[in-house]
């Protein structure tokens, strides 16, 4: 695989002079004329009405039917859920392994020099600020709210057919943690990412999801259609950040109460919190990405990066060294047969399991994937398809995985060898506190507990601003610097979506976040399809882009060898012969 420098792979210079050669044809430039979609209206407040109003529409109508009928519509959406998730679980699981598949395709194959950007493009950010955003915008989250919690989860209660005794349900809580947060969830965000990074970065497109499905539909996606798919887009990325703030604020404020901070988890707390995260994100999402999203995402790998040393140094560190080596190995023997686990032969039993677990993870990430693949469209300008996919791939991946290995790994070695407390004795285990019983068991564990909710706040804040940013890009024709004023509001309305479900549901008795999550994982199935035309969409562009670097190579070894002969024969070569196929339609 090739380094991820930003001198390397750029196609080779060879490559590029082959471009430039008088006799050849170049390389698809940046488009000089950017098309616009239907409907756009430059110069005033909301400057895509067809895009913008249905989305806020959509999600205020939720929001209100959330409030005013929390019982009827939970009932609605649960008995969709358990349809999309547990009859459609296949799909799913196919589905995201396919985006792996297509993935590594592109990336090892030819199609891997093509820049995102003109051809002699340098990145636009360094590598640490690149990764650094990926990684917050990406997952930061939930890393830290599952870090201990997931592998544990896994270990009280293995997946169906696991073996008997607690070293398999160590091995298969650590497989099937790493599988839910591996190359697949990043591999989603490839193909959304990719797809918005060529259409922006290479053929000069707007940033918005309709164009990366324009060598698919062609013009078709500035109307109707390409509105249907921003919409879709807006309103999953919307629900997905809220959800998130929602059960962000619900582990911080069980972090306060374990600590002793509060007598109880309130819902007043939590909409405090809410308050408080969504002004810190309001403030970072005004000054764009160039400062307060690059920063605090630095700020973010800084903070994360001390936790996690922390605890290896002060926990059991050859244990986790251990472990993290051997879970590679285990990862990469099993990779194929967690991939494809439809669990069919375990019954309901099996098909629960599947549906609450990783079906449920595949459409939560897909529903996120608008979100986050637009973002690091985004940030990713300059970088070639191969580093795309090798920095968004592999190396998010892989810190993902030292980070489960540390917190997940600790934690459960404290449970089989040390002196346990993790896992109640009914074999329940409190997912919000879970990080915070686990660092209580470490020296300096208040310290270590302040660091942890810090961390949290910051992460919820990144995603937060980051959602905002993508959404309003969206939402206003694909501006790259949407105003400020609709950035505040797609933020406040992140905030307001989660506080208003979580008083509707402390009201009513109903868990109102948890039907806000059903609706982002129900956007997922739609999206899905758009995520295939995607894939379709970016290998008919990249095949065709590699089509004419190839033509062109030919072309100019056939002049060097006409030269060469001519210069042993003591001639002069005659002009090349433009053999070129018909032209074909452009991309």
């Amino acid at each position: 695989m090739a380094s991820l420098g930003p001198e390397t792979d750029r196609s080779t210079s060879e490559e590029r002079n082959v471009s430039s050669s008088p006799d050849s044809p170049p390389t698809p430039p940046l488009e000089a004329d950017v098309p616009v979609q239907d409907g756009l209206r430059p110069g005033s407040a909301i400057t895509a009405p067809r895009v913008f109003w249905p989305a806020a529409t959509i999600i205020l109508v939720f929001v209100g039917l959330a409030v005013a009928l929390p019982e009827r519509l939970g009932n609605t959406l649960s008995t969709l859920s358990n349809t999309v998730i547990g009859d459609l679980g296949w799909f799913y699981v196919l589905l995201v392994s396919s985006f792996i598949a297509f993935s590594l395709w592109v990336a090892l194959s030819p199609m891997g020099r093509v820049v995102l950007g003109k051809d002699d493009e340098e990145p636009e950010f360094g590598l640490k600020s690149w990764f650094a955003m990926l990684f917050a915008a990406g997952m930061g989250i939930g890393l830290v709210f599952w870090g201990v919690a997931e592998p544990l989860n896994h270990f009280a209660s293995p997946p169906p057919g696991t073996a008997d005794g607690e070293p398999a349900a160590a091995r298969a809580a650590m497989d099937t943690t790493f599988l839910h947060w591996g190359l697949h969830a990043w591999g989603i965000y490839v193909v959304v990412g990719l797809a918005v990074a060529y259409a922006v970065h290479r053929k000069g497109r707007p940033v918005s999801i309709r164009w990366a499905l324009e060598p698919l539909f062609g013009d078709r996606v500035k109307g109707a259609l390409g509105d249907v798919i921003d919409v879709i887009a807006i309103i999953g990325t919307i629900f997905g950040v809220a959800t998130s703030l929602g059960f962000g604020v619900s582990q911080v404020s069980a972090g306060l109460a374990y600590l002793g901070v509060v007598d109880e988890a309130s819902t007043t707390l939590k909409v405090a919190l809410i308050a408080g995260i969504s002004l810190i994100a309001i403030v970072s999402v005004a000054t764009g990405v160039d400062k307060g999203i690059k920063w605090l995402s630095n700020i973010n790998m800084g903070l994360a990066g001390v936790l996690l040393l922390t605890v290896a140094i002060l926990g059991p560190t050859v244990f986790i060294l251990g472990d993290f080596v051997q879970q590679l190995g285990s990862y990469g023997r099993n990779f194929l047969e967690l991939s494809f686990r439809t669990m069919s032969f375990q019954g309901e039993e099996g098909s629960a399991w599947l549906s609450g677990w990783t079906t449920f993870y595949w459409g939560w990430w897909m529903s996120w994937a608008p979100f986050v693949g637009v973002f690091i469209a985004r940030i990713s300008r300059g970088r070639t398809v191969r580093e795309f996919v090798t920095g968004v791939l592999l190396v998010p991946t892989l810190v993902t995985f030292l980070w489960f290995s540390v917190l997940g790994g600790s934690a459960i070695y404290r449970e089989m060898f040390g002196e346990g407390g993790l896992v109640g004795d009914d074999g329940a285990v409190s997912t919000d506190a879970a990080l915070f019983q686990f660092l209580e068991g470490l020296p300096a564990s208040g310290l270590l507990s302040v660091a942890a909710m810090i961390l949290v706040v910051v992460f919820f804040v990144t995603s937060s601003d980051s959602g905002s940013f993508v959404v309003d890009m969206l939402a206003s024709g694909g501006n790259p610097q949407p105003p400020v004023w609709s950035r505040v509001f797609w933020a406040v309305l992140e905030g307001l979506i989660a506080a208003t479900l979580l008083i509707a549901g402390a009201v009513t008795g109903q868990d109102g976040l948890s039907a806000l999550q059903t609706m982002a994982i129900l956007l997922a199935l739609p999206f899905s399809f758009v995520m295939v035309g995607m894939m379709v969409a970016t290998a008919k562009a990249l095949l065709h882009e590699n089509w004419l670097i190839e033509r062109a190579e030919r072309r100019l070894l056939a002049a060097e060898v006409a030269g060469e002969v001519a210069r042993v024969n003591g001639t002069t070569p005659g002009p090349i012969r433009d053999e070129r196929p018909p032209r074909r339609t452009k991309v």
